[in-house]
């Protein structure tokens, strides 16, 4: 009986010392408050780079659908005005590439008429567009951007993530848009 009024004495003691109760409750909360906290920055910044590629896909297609001829100078600073707009975020992660497809009237089928940038696509290659867009005998601009977002903490995220995004827009000032030495629209 010693023993359990020994035990009962300390247990009714040790419910009611709450001194160190804030010290454990900080040591409990802190390492989900940390992880919260690194996941919001790691995840908040992926949303706001994903943000800015998609402005990177639709500022490239934009430009060089404003031109009638354009040449490896203006693909130049197309590209050099594109990659602006990452900024605050580097830019060595961006990969883009600008394209003009031509829709086939017979099969709407978009083939490529040239392609620049870090990943060109073959000239005369298939290329996959929305059916909405399928409109025989016509040209598009065809932009896609991608990035390598790596984390710069890396404690939620633990790996890469490739962030991408695509935009078409029809030429604005002629029926194609030509590359130099070109001076004519051709269909392959």
């Amino acid at each position: 009986m010693t023993f359990w009024r020994i035990f009962r004495g300390s247990a009714g003691e040790f419910v009611a010392d709450s001194r160190a109760l804030a010290a454990t409750e900080f040591a409990v909360i802190v390492p989900v408050m940390l992880v919260m906290f690194f996941g919001t920055i790691e995840f908040s910044s992926a949303v706001a780079i994903d943000r800015k590629v998609t402005l990177m896909a639709r500022t490239l297609s934009d430009l060089t659908s404003q031109s009638t001829s354009v040449g490896d100078t203006d693909m130049t600073n197309f590209f050099a005005a594109s990659t602006g707009v990452m900024t605050p975020y580097p830019t060595a992660p961006v990969k883009a590439t600008i394209t003009e497809l031509y829709v086939d009237p017979s099969t709407l089928q978009a083939h490529v008429q040239w392609s620049k940038g870090s990943v060109p696509r073959t000239q005369k290659a298939a290329v996959t567009i929305p059916t909405a867009l399928a409109v025989g005998g016509t040209y598009l601009i065809f932009s896609e951007v991608s990035y390598a977002y790596t984390p710069t903490v890396g404690y939620v995220l633990k790996s890469a993530i490739t962030l991408s995004d695509v935009a078409y827009t029809r030429p604005r000032q002629s029926t194609c848009v030509y590359y130099s030495p070109d001076t004519a629209c051709t269909t392959y």
